[in-house]
C-alpha cells in the first residue's frame, strides 16, 4: 500500500481541526439565498474580486470599482483577469495534464509582461523541473486529503518554486483555485480564498516564506494562513449574496 504523501500535513497541531471548521464555514456560505436564484451573478462577483485581490498581491493594486468599469489596463491586472475567467474552462485538463493547465495559466497572466519565448515555458532549472514533475503527481491523483490541503500545497509550492517568469505569484493563486474547481468542492467559483490572502498580506507573505523551509513549523503556519483565508473567502460569499439581493 503506498502512503498518502500529504497525509502527515493532516498529523500538525491545529490542522485536521482547521481544515473541518473551514470547510463547514464554506458549507454553510453555500447555502445563501442568492446562489439558488444569481449563481451566475455571485460567480461573476467572485472572480472579479478574486482577480484584484491577486494582482494587488503581485504588487499591482487598483479599486475594484474602476476595474469593473473597464478603465484600468494595467498587464498584471488584466493577466489576473485572464486567468480568473479561465479556471472553468480548465478544470478537466487540470487533473488530467497538470502541466499543460499550468502553461495556459501562464500564458494567460504574463501575456504582454515577458517575451514571448518565455510564454508558458518553466525556467531551466532540474530542480525545479523534478518539483514541478511531484506537484503534477499529487495533482493527477497522488493523494486523497481534502482538496482544501492540496490547494494549500499547489499554492506555496508554486510561490516557492517561482517556476514561471513573470507574475508566479497569479499563476500559483489560480492554480490553487483550479484544485478547488476541478476536485468539486468548488465548482462554480464561488469561494473567493485570495480575498483573504490579500485581507491578511502579512500573515501571507509570512506564512508563505515559512512554507518554503520546509518545516513542520513552516508548513503548519502556511496551512493555517490558507485555511483562514478560506473562511475569509466563505464570509466574502455571504457578503456577495447579501449585496446582490439587496440591489434586486
Amino acid at each position: 500500500m503506498t502512503t498518502d504523501p500529504l497525509a502527515p500535513l493532516l498529523a500538525l497541531a491545529d490542522i485536521a481541526a482547521a481544515v473541518e471548521q473551514a470547510r463547514e464555514r464554506f458549507d454553510q456560505a453555500l447555502g445563501h439565498r442568492a446562489l439558488r436564484r444569481h449563481g451566475g451573478q455571485v460567480a461573476a462577483e467572485v472572480s472579479l474580486r478574486s482577480a484584484v485581490a491577486s494582482a494587488a498581491l503581485e504588487g499591482a493594486g487598483h479599486e475594484r470599482e474602476a476595474v469593473r468599469a473597464g478603465t484600468v489596463t494595467d498587464p498584471v491586472l488584466q493577466g489576473a483577469l485572464r486567468v480568473a475567467g479561465a479556471l472553468p474552462g480548465l478544470s478537466e485538463l487540470w487533473p488530467k495534464a497538470p502541466r499543460q493547465a499550468l502553461a495556459k495559466l501562464h500564458v494567460l497572466a504574463a501575456r504582454d509582461l515577458v517575451s514571448e519565448a518565455e510564454l508558458g515555458r518553466p525556467v531551466a532549472d532540474p530542480v525545479v523541473a523534478t518539483r514541478l514533475d511531484g506537484l503534477a503527481a499529487l495533482v493527477a491523483g497522488g493523494t486523497k486529503v481534502s482538496p482544501l490541503v492540496l490547494a494549500a500545497v499547489v499554492h506555496g509550492e508554486l510561490l516557492n518554486l517561482r517556476p514561471f517568469a513573470g507574475p508566479s505569484g497569479v499563476v500559483a493563486r489560480g492554480a490553487a483555485r483550479l484544485v478547488l474547481f476541478a476536485s468539486g468542492l468548488d465548482p462554480r467559483g464561488v469561494l473567493a480564498v485570495d480575498v483573504g490572502h490579500h485581507e491578511r498580506e502579512p500573515e501571507y507573505v509570512g506564512s508563505a516564506g515559512a512554507f518554503a523551509t520546509g518545516t513542520p513549523d513552516g508548513l503548519r503556519s502556511w496551512l493555517r494562513h490558507y485555511l483562514a483565508a478560506v473562511e475569509v473567502g466563505a464570509d466574502q460569499l455571504t457578503a456577495i449574496g447579501d449585496e446582490i439581493l439587496a440591489a434586486t
